[in-house]
Formats: structure tokens, sequence, C-alpha cells
């Protein structure tokens, strides 16, 4: 059975095609869940698992957008060139100008560390990518002084 089968009854955006072919093509199949709102877009981004490309501008070995869906989780089928050490970076971009605005905008990494201010070490967010690699994606949006899984405020 194929990763993306596993995926049931959920579209499958980016190169689907490649995550349903037996091609051995490595990708990350990865599941985003916790949008604050269903605006803008997803965009997955991949980078080397190396100090001096992650989140260096144009560096990403790979990069998707897909407009948000109207509800639930999306799964995102990203290939990479060949097999590696790889970070997934889903980033909730509210606005959809393709640019991270840390107020507003929500973002996740591969193994879903906790986070803080500063971007996460290379070794906490790494993933080796073999083949289709299913991963899940939980977003974290700025609260207060610091980004968290996304929790609606109560109004009494």
């Amino acid at each position: 059975m194929s990763a993306l089968l596993a995926i049931a009854a959920t579209a499958v955006f980016g190169a689907a095609h490649v995550c349903d072919s037996s091609q051995g093509q490595p990708a990350a199949l990865a599941t985003v869940h916790g949008f604050r709102d269903r605006k803008g877009n997803l965009r997955i981004a991949i980078y080397r698992a190396r100090e001096e490309e992650f989140l260096a501008s144009g560096r990403y070995v790979q990069r998707l957008d897909v407009p948000m869906t109207a509800s639930g989780e999306m799964t995102v089928c990203a290939p990479v060139p060949e097999p590696g050490d790889y970070i997934v970076v889903a980033l909730h971009d509210r606005d959809a100008n393709g640019k991270l605005g840390p107020f507003k905008d929500g973002a996740g990494f591969s193994r879903n560390p906790k986070l803080a201010l500063a971007k996460p070490k290379v070794e906490s967010v790494q993933v080796r990518l073999d083949g289709v690699t299913p991963l899940r994606i939980e977003l974290n949006y700025l609260q207060g002084l610091k980004p968290a899984p996304w929790q609606p405020r109560h109004t009494r």
C-alpha cells in the first residue's frame, strides 16, 4: 500500500502523482493541522538539514504554495531531488504575500519541536526522506510572547 493510500479520503496537493507512484522518488507527504483560520495559502518548504541552508533565503530544495481549503487538515506531497536528511517547514501564509508575518502567520516544522522566538536547532527538526515519508506538522502562532499551537480565546 502506498503512503498516499494511507491518507484516506483526503485530497493531496502538490505533486500527488509522486507520492502515489512506485517510482521510489523521495518525498515528504506532509499533513498539516491546527490552522487558525482558512485565509491565504499553505506553503511547504524543504531545506537540506544543514545550518547554513536552513531557512536561508532561496536555499530551499522544494517549495509549494497551495490555496487554503475550506476546512480540515491539508496534505501536500513535496518531492526532493535525492534521499537524505531534510527539514520540512509549513507556513500558513494568511495574507498570501509569500513572507512570514510573525504576528499573524502560523509555522510548523518536521518533528514538531516546541518553538521559541528563534528558529529551532537543525537536529530537532531534521528528518530522513528516503522514499515517500509521511509527516504530521502542527502549526504554531504567536500567542502572547511565545509561539504555540492555536488555542482560540474564549470570551465570557
